[in-house]
């Protein structure tokens, strides 16, 4: 039997071991609602581990107040500094372990990728792609940390991919139901 599911809410997170931004929106077909967008600050603390368990906290309870049907989470970029790159993966994969202890599906974006699906340039700056999620989501507030518009637009452009491969997602309740629903496929 085929289940097709008319709303989800999508999670998006900008893994950072100084500052972590996320974004929550409510898909209804092809529109978009924000739900919540913030930062997690862990920049006062110095222990890499205690800012590792900070974000695996945070992100549970998050996932907790909205119980999203997707976390998207922007994949790290590659720099010259390698200790750098190391604790981000190691912030991205806390926040993927959180996501997917409570059976939510996760999805990873390049940076590039995202800022290419918000404002049409892989290139664009933080300020061109929070102005565009502003006038996108229809909100006037100014976060104080980019890293929160960071993180809504992963959620975003996870959304978009479903929306411009022509808004038809389909999840099947078993194999059987897959075999049905595509005869033609099978030999």
């Amino acid at each position: 039997m085929l289940v097709e599911k008319k709303e989800r809410i999508i999670m998006g997170i900008d893994p950072g071991t100084a500052i972590m931004g996320y974004g929550v929106i409510l898909e209804k077909g092809n529109k978009m609602e924000l739900l919540s967008l913030g930062v997690v600050r862990m920049d006062y603390l110095d222990d890499h581990f205690l800012k590792l368990q900070r974000i695996f906290e945070k992100t549970t309870a998050l996932i907790e107040q909205y119980n999203p049907d997707a976390l998207a989470i922007e994949a790290p970029f590659y720099g010259k500094n390698i200790q750098v790159m190391l604790k981000l993966g190691r912030a991205q994969g806390i926040a993927m372990a959180a996501a997917l202890a409570k059976n939510i599906p996760v999805c990873e974006y390049a940076p590039r990728k995202v800022k290419q699906s918000i404002t049409g340039q892989g290139t664009a700056s933080k300020e061109q792609v929070a102005a565009m999620l502003q006038r996108l989501l229809n909100f006037k507030e100014t976060p104080e940390f980019l890293d929160a518009t960071d993180g809504l637009a992963v959620a975003v452009c996870h959304s978009f991919q479903k929306i411009t491969s022509g808004g038809k997602s389909k999840t099947y309740t078993g194999w059987e139901a897959f075999m049905s629903d595509n005869k033609k496929r099978l030999r």
